[in-house]
């Protein structure tokens, strides 16, 4: 991790893809598979327990296997060494028994995934939650909706937080999908035929499996990358989920719109006025991070033949990149949502800014069984250029509406579609998913 990484991610998430979490996941690997070793009678009991007993990270020095394993490109051969010394030559012989490099580092990749991926996962339920509170609670509050940035029609502030909790919830369906299904264990030996385990080799992987509590693939994925991508692709896409919070809050945020401001903005170093919402600026940050990250990953199955020449060495940094900012990047986002401050005079005052040009749509549709919808809208868009948009309406004899009947279309809280109703279908599906 660098200088700058508790700035991004949350400190169990740097725990969780730290060097050491990386030892202890090779470590894991290699007690499975003596344990399963042992239970296949391969290698004796006792030098199994011996094994187990030196597995604990705490014992090895990461900085010094990384060192040592530039020579051979991985940082488990360096470890199965070091293990083999200290367990002693009676024992020796029980490490590492039908396994190369990539079988101890790749199921170390999915162990150090799976805590990862929890932490994302709980970081996106804060997210859901806060959305789901603002969706609750602002069902009915009008506000512009925007195009291009620009006003379009009425929408309410429920709708907007539903979007966001639509997105989150489904990120994190698709990611907890990743974890329970798509990390698997890997035991392939040296190109993938277990050869080396000789009769008992699917008992083995069988028992590795289970001793790891990892999914038991059909056959060694040495070059079978699917797994990696798919975990790539879900971390991205949770990260983009919380990045779309912060783009909107950040937009919501600004001071010429000021519908919105975070609860506990950061400051300046020169403007003391400034409320900048820094949550939201955090959680794009580690979005394109995470999916600069994943990219790596989503490259992943064009692996050469039995051992990728570079594709697989480059993933464990790209993995450990986003795990971390899908992360930081759902917690950052969380953080701008509780408790975000709502101003919905401010949303009514934008929306009635435009002199009712928010609701030329609704106009369009409320004169066009009368005059046809090409001439409505031709109608409807003349008016819109003038200086005063119900004035012009008001004098154009097509329009033949009262200046009753015409400041009733003009209100925007009347033209809100099925916004109210779609708020509650993202609210069933959240609480559905609890």
């Amino acid at each position: 991790m660098t200088p700058f990484s508790a700035i991004f991610v949350p400190q169990e998430l740097r725990d969780a893809v730290s060097d050491h979490a990386w030892v202890q996941g090779m470590l894991d690997a290699e007690r499975a598979l003596a344990q399963a070793c042992a239970a296949a009678g391969l290698v004796p009991q006792e030098a199994a327990a011996r094994i187990a007993e030196a597995c604990r990270a705490e014992l090895y020095d990461p900085e010094q296997l990384a060192e040592e394993g530039r020579a051979v490109g991985n940082p488990a051969e360096p470890l199965v060494r070091a293990l083999r010394e200290r367990v002693g030559p009676d024992a020796a012989d029980a490490v590492h028994p039908g396994a190369t490099s990539q079988d101890v580092v790749d199921t170390a990749a999915m162990l150090v995934s799976r805590r990862a991926v929890s932490l994302v996962l709980a970081r996106l339920d804060g997210l859901a939650d806060g959305c789901a509170e603002l969706a609750r609670t602002h069902r009915s509050t009008p506000m512009a909706a925007r195009t291009l940035l620009q006003q379009a029609v009425p929408t309410t502030f429920g709708l907007k937080a539903a979007g966001w909790l639509a997105g989150s919830v489904e990120a994190r369906r698709t990611l907890a999908a990743v974890r329970g299904e798509r990390l698997a264990a890997q035991l392939g030996g040296a190109a993938g035929t277990l050869a080396a385990l000789g009769e008992d080799a699917l008992e083995v992987v069988r028992r590795y499996a289970e001793e790891l509590e990892l999914a038991e693939p059909v056959l060694p994925w040495h070059t079978s990358r699917q797994r990696i991508a798919e975990l790539g692709a879900a971390l991205a896409a949770a990260a983009g989920a919380a990045a779309k919070v912060g783009v909107d809050v950040t937009l919501l945020a600004q001071t010429e719109v000021a519908e919105v401001a975070e609860t506990s903005p950061g400051g300046s170093s020169t403007m003391p006025h400034k409320r900048n919402p820094i949550s939201s600026a955090l959680a794009v940050a580690c979005a394109r991070l995470a999916s600069a990250h994943a990219s790596v990953l989503l490259t992943s199955p064009a692996h050469e033949h039995e051992r990728a020449a570079g594709s697989w060495h480059a993933e464990w940094e790209a993995l450990s990149g986003a795990l971390s900012f899908a992360g930081g990047a759902a917690a950052a986002a969380a953080d701008a949502v509780i408790g975000l401050e709502i101003d919905s005079e401010r949303m009514r005052a934008n929306l009635d800014a435009s002199g009712g040009l928010v609701v030329a749509e609704r106009i369009s549709y409320a004169l066009a069984p009368r005059l046809g919808r090409g001439e409505a809208h031709a109608v409807v868009a003349a008016a819109a250029s003038a200086r005063s948009f119900r004035e012009a309406l008001l004098a154009d004899g097509r329009v033949g509406l009262s200046a009753e009947e015409l400041d009733s279309l003009l209100d925007p809280s009347g033209y809100l579609g099925s916004a109210e109703a779609l708020v509650d279908r993202a609210l069933a599906v959240y609480e559905g998913a609890r």
